[in-house]
């Protein structure tokens, strides 16, 4: 039995580093701990409980991690630290010995944050930490939060059975794992109740729903579009080989899923794409483009990139860069390739220095800005739906159009978590956004 009576009048700060999922999955731990009694702490309180929310998929990840926690130790005297998360998982016992810490829970224990809060006592000679090997981990932790902004986040998946050369998140989040459609049902259900309008899906490898329970990610798409009160969905990433035409399809032509895809490509050469065990190749991800133009064609497209893998030579990498260039896509993530401790990639030959993959990277970057430019571009004078979000004190009130265009307008309360109905004008100045000319009414 939890003791309620000890949270009372407590406040807690939270740190998240990585991906969708892992904010989503913060989110759905601070409202555990607010309905347990434990505010969530305003700038400048001194917090007495600090969570830390890891991201193992780089060595830079693991370093802000590790620096996340010494800062809120000397920002936050004498509070009680809880630190889970993928490198949380993979260095449970190491993070444990960090000053201040006191609780590390591994993936398997990421749902279980209260209950290991106990009364709230610090470890003076090191934490104590909660870590089985991922690959034994078969339960799966729930998480559908909105967080602080409009958009929800539904976890749909967890774990990875692909073991690419280059990846360390197998090893953190354990095997491919789901829910049941029903249940993920019931939670989109629960976010319209709430007044959500727009859900993103996220998970770890998402096209890969169903190994836990026989259903498919299609089935499940289906009935997510079936939720009545949410009227956008948003697939957050899928594989290109999981991304099967049926699915574009269904897309295309649904009622509440959005003209969105991101699309990991990770290498523009068939050598590389080989090296790193990826499970196409690049004609199978240039017909997957070609597809999603043909049956709609403003939608976003967003492409992650890994630069400077081991084997990828100077003649390789551009040999991507001009595959990457002629692909009809609205943006570009751009990685430079980390060393990983126990993964496969350390035994392929031909690292490239850290400039070069610097050199690498802006060029990738540059090529992104001119495609997200000329995407932003096309759209100009035109009419759009923005689900517009609640704006920070001075500044202009943003949200995005169904295909993910950023759009920015004169700040109005009324116009927050409303679909509305604009006239797209030129860029802002930072280029970041357009400029809704005209308000037109809503659409929701």
């Amino acid at each position: 039995m939890i003791d309620y009576s000890v949270f009372k009048d407590k406040k807690a700060v939270y740190y998240t580093l990585g991906c969708k999922l892992n904010f989503s999955e913060t989110a759905t731990i601070e409202r555990r701990l607010q309905e347990a009694g434990i505010r969530t702490a305003k700038r400048g309180e001194k917090a007495d409980i600090c969570i830390v929310n890891s991201c193992a998929v780089t060595q830079e990840a693991e370093k802000k991690c590790r620096q996340a926690i010494h800062k809120l130790v000397r920002q936050h005297p004498g509070a009680y630290v809880v630190v889970t998360g993928c490198y949380a998982q993979l260095s449970a016992e190491k993070l444990s010995k960090e000053l201040g810490v006191d609780v590390v829970l591994g993936i398997d224990k990421k749902g279980e944050v209260l209950e290991h809060l106990g009364n709230l006592e610090k470890h003076e000679r090191g934490g104590e930490w909660f870590a089985q090997p991922a690959k034994d981990v078969r339960n799966f932790v729930h998480s559908c939060s909105r967080g602080d902004r409009t958009r929800y986040f539904l976890k749909v998946q967890d774990g990875c059975d692909y073991f690419c050369t280059y990846c360390t998140i197998p090893f953190a989040r354990g095997r491919s794992r789901n829910p049941k459609i029903e249940e993920l049902v019931g939670q989109a259900q629960n976010a319209a109740a709430e007044g959500g309008k727009e859900i993103v899906i996220t998970g770890v490898n998402i096209g890969d729903f169903g190994k836990s329970t026989g259903e498919s990610f299609t089935s499940l798409v289906k009935a997510l579009d079936g939720v009545e009160g949410i009227l956008r969905y948003r697939i957050s990433s899928i594989e290109p080989n999981l991304l099967t035409d049926e699915i574009i399809d269904y897309v295309a032509q649904s009622r509440a899923f959005m003209p969105h895809f991101h699309i990991p490509l990770q290498a523009g050469s068939d050598e590389v794409l080989k090296l790193m065990h990826r499970r196409y190749d690049t004609a199978l991800f240039a017909q997957k483009i070609v597809k999603v133009r043909e049956v709609m064609p403003d939608a976003f497209i967003g492409v992650d990139v890994i630069v400077g893998a081991r084997g990828e030579s100077e003649e390789l990498f551009a040999e991507a860069y001009e595959f990457i260039k002629g692909l009809d896509i609205s943006q570009l993530h751009v990685f430079n390739y980390s060393e990983r401790p126990g993964t496969q990639a350390l035994k392929i030959e031909g690292a490239v220095p850290p400039p070069e993959k610097h050199r690498r990277s802006q060029l990738l970057i540059a090529l992104s800005e001119e495609k997200r430019l000329a995407f932003y571009h096309r759209h100009v004078g035109k009419e759009a739906v923005v689900l517009f979000e609640k704006n920070r004190a001075g500044m202009p009130m943003g949200g995005f159009t169904n295909n993910y265009i950023r759009v920015e307008s004169v700040p109005c309360e009324e116009y927050v978590n409303r679909l509305v109905r604009v006239r797209l004008g030129e860029l802002n100045e930072d280029g970041s956004a357009l400029v809704a000319d005209e308000i037109l009414g809503f659409a929701d």
